[in-house]
């Protein structure tokens, strides 16, 4: 049946008669409750879910460390001074640059005169 926009409106006319041939398989629309993962077995510790234990492990360990870390009172010490130990580093790093720019700033000071 035609209208007057001149195209058919009966789908099954305007496709191609080369794809009647193709497995009902191959749609990814159809059977979408069925379990794939049965079908392709992964070998890379991936349940059915797609729970992967090596980051579970990791996710694990991290958490128990920073959970560690807020927890206890003498690790937040450490690690505290560790970080005021960095930053008197830190800082006596940029006063030494300091020192070094000026010392140089005036021996170019010096080379002009």
């Amino acid at each position: 049946m035609k209208n007057n926009y001149n195209y058919d409106i009966n789908i099954e006319n305007s496709r191609t008669k080369n794809n009647q041939n193709m497995n009902i398989n191959h749609n990814p629309y159809i059977n979408q409750n069925r379990n794939v993962n049965s079908m392709n077995p992964t070998s890379n510790g991936q349940g059915q879910s797609g729970f992967n234990n090596g980051d579970f492990i990791k996710g694990a360990l991290l958490g128990a460390a920073v959970t560690f870390l807020l927890t206890n009172k003498n690790a937040q010490e450490t690690l505290m001074k560790a970080a005021s130990k960095g930053t008197e580093l830190f800082q006596a790093g940029m006063e030494e640059l300091k020192e070094r720019y000026e010392d140089a700033q005036a021996a170019m000071e010096a080379n002009q005169e």
